[in-house]
């Protein structure tokens, strides 16, 4: 439908290989000038669902709208290089024996759009350059000038900061995410990086198995994850048995606020950054603990701990002041904690 808000709109997308189901059931969205990280393990799905949506894949079920125009599903396909798509792959995919102004023409609207997306990723005075001329992070940088010349719908990004050095990585991510805002660009990263996501996107969709596991924002998905695979994928986390009745959770660590549907025994899922260490006055709230081993990276200080029960946890505080094995400390809940069925 024209004027639809979704940049991107896939519905109960299958698609199998075979016996293999690479994706069961998927369906997501991309808004208007939304940056949304697909994000998912090696296997998930996720790059299958990207190509059902460049494509590049035929779906076995399910449908695709690209701008509000059905493009795969339901008696609908549209070939790839007429969905208003932009790519940019892990590689770039630059033509070689083409310069960057050449590179970044093909499929442009116009002249003039060469010069204003070279301009808009920083490389105006590299126009008469090859591709093996360059950087790595100025190669993907074309990549990205090309898809934004053709005015695409929307950008799909393929794991395009993969091959690349982990200083470089993390400055051109920076810099995409900042290209893209100013162009006010509709984009859907897919990635394996959880930190790349989180980071980048203003809506994450976390696949597993085939499936769309959760959507939110990097702090929904983050703090309040639906299942222990996705709190543990997402990061640190610590886990603990506890007993819900009435909005209240109890668990070693304390009480906490939980969901009122909860009752009886649940998960608590707590993240080393939630978890406060003193030595001073005893807090009500606190527990006993002892530092078993400290991993130190400077800013911060991983510590390992271990309370009178024999259970185990971590607390990830700044690199000051230091902690050490065999000291006797308190801890207590100092941030966010997520309940579950167990």
């Amino acid at each position: 439908m024209p004027g639809s808000d979704f940049a991107i709109e896939a519905e109960s997308v299958e698609k199998a290989f075979g016996p293999t189901r690479a994706v069961d059931g998927a369906s997501l969205t991309v808004g208007r000038g939304e940056f949304v990280a697909l994000l998912g393990p090696s296997g998930s799905g996720k790059t299958t669902l990207l190509r059902v949506i460049a494509g590049f894949e035929q779906p076995d079920a399910g449908q695709v709208t690209v701008g509000g125009r059905a493009v795969a599903g339901d008696g609908a396909w549209v070939e790839p290089e007429h969905r208003r798509i932009g790519m940019v792959f892990q590689d770039g995919a630059l033509f070689p024996h083409l310069t960057v102004a050449g590179n970044v023409g093909f499929g442009a609207t116009g002249k003039a759009r060469v010069g204003e997306c070279l301009d808009l990723v920083g490389l105006a005075d590299r126009g008469g350059s090859f591709p093996h001329e360059l950087s790595g992070g100025e190669r993907q940088r074309v990549a990205l000038a090309r898809a934004l010349a053709a005015d695409p719908e929307v950008v799909l990004l393929d794991e395009p900061f993969a091959s690349l050095d982990a200083g470089l990585r993390e400055s051109l991510r920076e810099d995409v995410a900042r290209i893209m805002r100013t162009a006010g660009m509709s984009a859907l990263l897919v990635t394996h990086d959880q930190a790349e996501a989180l980071s980048l996107a203003g809506t994450v969709a976390v696949m597993r198995d085939g499936r769309v596991e959760q959507v939110g924002t990097p702090e929904e998905i983050y703090e309040r994850p639906r299942s222990r695979w996705l709190a543990e994928f997402l990061g640190d986390a610590d886990v603990f048995p506890g007993t819900a009745r009435d909005g209240i959770v109890d668990c070693e660590l304390g009480r906490f606020g939980a969901p009122g549907e909860l009752a009886g025994d649940v998960m608590v899922l707590v993240r080393p950054e939630s978890i406060a260490i003193g030595s001073g006055p005893s807090r009500g709230d606190a527990a006993a603990a002892v530092v078993i081993a400290r991993s130190f990276y400077g800013h911060d200080q991983l510590l390992h701990l271990e309370l009178p029960s024999g259970r185990r946890l971590r607390s990830r505080r700044l690199g000051f002041p230091a902690w050490h094995p065999g000291d006797h400390v308190r801890v207590w809940v100092d941030g966010p904690v997520s309940t579950l069925e167990r």
